[in-house]
């Protein structure tokens, strides 16, 4: 490979994208570990709000967040297209509730430009970019600011 075609290649982003209402959200797919169907969720008693509770996925217990919640969105009843994103995030695998997964798509880094300070009511120290994809727009999730210190903390506790 060309160095020419090695930069190429490190400007796409690949991303797993998935809807939360009306909006479409985007984030790395080395972070994803795996998605599936929506699994009996088990409450954990004094659970901080955002933790939906814990999944019992092939023998390990993960804490399950809802993003609904976590972004403060209306919430929605599970339904047949609900799935459970599994993700890392600072050595710690999670569970992310979302409406639907879309797609795995690759976009162009330069079609993302940097977010306002408030998009589709998250608020913008969640989120990397917003990318342009012909006739819609994708909201870029930085996972690593998804969690603060201490909610990483109290996660590490469920």
């Amino acid at each position: 490979m060309s160095s020419k075609e090695q930069q190429q290649e490190k400007e796409i982003l690949q991303l797993v994208t998935f809807h939360l209402g009306e909006e479409e959200f985007g984030i790395d797919i080395l972070k994803v570990q795996e998605i599936i169907r929506m699994l009996t969720i088990t409450k954990v008693p004094n659970a901080p709000n955002f933790v939906e509770g814990v999944i019992n996925l092939r023998g390990r217990v993960i804490p399950v967040l809802d993003l609904r919640k976590r972004f403060n969105l209306p919430i929605k009843d599970k339904d047949k297209h609900t799935r459970i994103i599994v993700i890392e995030i600072n050595n710690m695998t999670v569970g992310f509730i979302v409406d639907s997964v879309s797609e795995v798509l690759r976009i162009s880094k330069d079609t993302v430009e940097a977010p306002p300070p408030v998009v589709a009511g998250v608020e913008s120290e969640y989120i990397k970019g917003v990318g342009k994809l012909n006739d819609r727009l994708l909201i870029l999730l930085d996972l690593d600011k998804l969690l603060s210190k201490q909610e990483k903390e109290e996660l590490s506790q469920v």
